[in-house]
């Protein structure tokens, strides 16, 4: 079992190994990711749409 010292010490090794991305790297990943976001909400919001005319179609017609 090593000592809190000893612990700290490769901590702070290891997080000093670490690449931090750029600002630029941030902005562009994080604005891909709400992109995709709105994307992926308006295709499920479209399929559910058409899903729930199918079956509103199917309703009126048999019901």
């Amino acid at each position: 079992m090593a000592n809190p010292l000893q612990f700290i010490q490769q901590t702070r090794a290891e997080i000093s190994k670490v690449i931090w991305p750029s600002r630029r790297e941030v902005a562009l990943t994080s604005s891909m990711v709400f992109l995709l976001s709105i994307v992926t909400a308006a295709f499920f919001f479209l399929v559910d749409f058409m899903i729930r005319q199918g079956l509103q179609g199917i309703l009126t017609v048999f019901g």
